[in-house]
């Protein structure tokens, strides 16, 4: 797989950050075909650092509806996966930079 479709988009929400912060584990939003060691190749290619471990997640798909006034829509939101990578200890990465 190419660098582009393995990673997605990193994940900045209060927890990933906590997370950051803390431990120095980075979420990021990877292609659905991406195995643990394309993540951590990719990563340490990208963001030029070394990567200790990898943890992978899928997260299911939801239904979803909604209120409207021709009546009720209702769909699906994909199911996507998700890394958390842990970075070896003194580094770190920029997620900030590029927004």
């Amino acid at each position: 797989m190419k660098l582009s479709d393995v990673l997605v988009k990193p994940i900045i929400t209060e927890k990933s950050n906590k997370l950051s912060e803390k431990r120095n584990i980075y979420a990021f939003r990877v292609g659905r075909k991406a195995n643990k060691l394309e993540i951590k190749k990719a990563i340490e290619e990208f963001y030029g650092i070394s990567v200790v471990e990898v943890n992978t997640v899928v997260v299911p798909a939801k239904s979803k509806s909604r209120f409207t006034k021709t009546g009720v829509i209702s769909g699906r939101k994909p199911a996507y996966k998700k890394a958390y990578v842990t970075v070896a200890e003194g580094e770190s990465i920029d997620l900030y930079s590029s927004l």
